[in-house]
């Protein structure tokens, strides 16, 4: 198993045992983000980047208020590039190895907002070779029908077709290939090995293939013909890829892309993130309002054994996945709060929340299910052709 960590005064790493793991791969334990931030060296973010945030746009993202993103790296320098009117890319991806769920979706929503609020171009990479590569089982023309369905859902997200690509690794590898070169031949095996993890039993298709992902974040300065900011959405797990290409960024004549990183919306089993690896713990695009009833009524709360003991001692919303997917995707902050307050003093039942989220699930996935199927008449208005976009 891969344990990536780091130091806060460099963008290296040292192996780490921990209670918990986060790597590109591998998402296990319970997450202490303050001590995520400290191990990988990032940075929180500030009330004063809220301000810029909501000077620039006119309002805060749900989940910047409720500090669902949580960490960056030079979100403030980008944010003060946009003012002096030097326009920035965002990129985000996707690993194509199942059916996507509502925890992939968050990012993706707060990447739309973003492109939304700031007009920004959106790169959207889709890593199908990293996983036919690390997933043993996985054919590749599973992962092809996989990347296709990944492909609706992200177009059903709303992105902009004028202003977004996707990039299909193996499809477009000739416009990566170029700058994934370059960002090679400057990194030694033993960085990456540092960062990564590699070990002698890792495939070689693996251990060379961070340039692939590191290479859209210098795409954008070719489709410009000049150097231009980019900004990274993603969960943090995927942090060691983006603080490898900082390392390299300048020697190549580029400016270092910037990062906001989000938590992970846990699973409604007892303890880790949503996974596909674990269907039953998840809420999926592709669920019919059964399933979602199923699994959101055997879902794992914060309440106590009986009806009498959760009227007398309360309930533990802050360890509840029911609570967390309500609070991030259908209440509103207040409604949110209050429901903190009426499940700590008893007054509220696990039964309770587990219907809205029922409820709100199974409207929200009718209601995107309609737009994957409109999506299947445009992909080909999103897909990157190596021209400006626009045209």
């Amino acid at each position: 198993m891969i344990d990536v960590s780091s130091s806060k005064n460099n963008e290296s790493n040292d192996n780490l045992t921990d209670e918990f793991k986060v790597t590109p791969w591998q998402v296990e334990g319970k997450i202490d983000y303050n001590k995520l931030i400290e191990r990988f060296g990032t940075q929180p973010i500030t009330q004063s980047i809220l301000d810029k945030v909501k000077k620039a746009t006119g309002e805060l993202h749900p989940l910047l208020k409720l500090q669902y993103f949580f960490s960056h790296r030079d979100f403030d320098w980008i944010l003060d590039k946009y003012q002096e009117h030097e326009n920035f890319y965002l990129y985000t991806g996707r690993g194509p190895s199942g059916m996507v769920h509502m925890g992939h979706l968050m990012p993706w929503m707060f990447t739309k907002y973003l492109q939304d609020k700031f007009g920004s171009n959106l790169l959207f990479q889709l890593t199908d070779d990293e996983k036919f590569l690390y997933a043993q089982t996985r054919s590749m023309e599973e992962i092809r029908l996989y990347t296709y369905e990944n492909i609706l859902d992200i177009i059903a997200t709303g992105f902009d077709s004028k202003k977004t690509r996707i990039v299909v690794d193996t499809k477009h590898i000739q416009y990566l290939y170029p700058l994934a070169s370059e960002i090679a031949k400057r990194i030694t095996f033993s960085t990456a090995k540092s960062v990564f993890g590699f070990s002698n039993s890792t495939n070689v298709g693996m251990i060379g293939f961070p340039p692939i992902q590191a290479a859209p974040c210098f795409l954008p300065s070719v489709i410009e013909g000049k150097p231009t900011p980019v900004l990274i959405p993603a969960a943090i797990d995927q942090d060691p890829y983006w603080r490898m290409t900082r390392d390299v960024a300048e020697r190549m004549g580029y400016y270092k892309p910037s990062q906001i990183h989000s938590k992970f919306l846990p699973g409604l089993g007892m303890s880790g993130k949503m996974s596909s690896s674990k269907p039953e713990t998840a809420i999926f695009t592709s669920d019919e309002p059964e399933e979602i009833e199923k699994k959101v009524s055997a879902a794992f709360t914060g309440g106590q054994a009986t009806v009498g003991l959760q009227r007398l001692l309360g309930g533990n919303a802050i360890g509840c996945p029911v609570f967390w997917y309500l609070r991030y995707f259908f209440d509103t902050e207040r409604e949110s709060d209050e429901r903190l307050l009426k499940c700590k003093s008893g007054n509220l039942l696990c039964g309770e929340c587990k219907s809205d989220l029922a409820k709100g699930s199974k409207s929200f996935i009718t209601n995107f299910k309609k737009r994957r199927e409109k999506a299947k008449d445009v992909i080909a208005n999103f897909m990157y052709d190596g021209q400006s976009y626009g045209k």
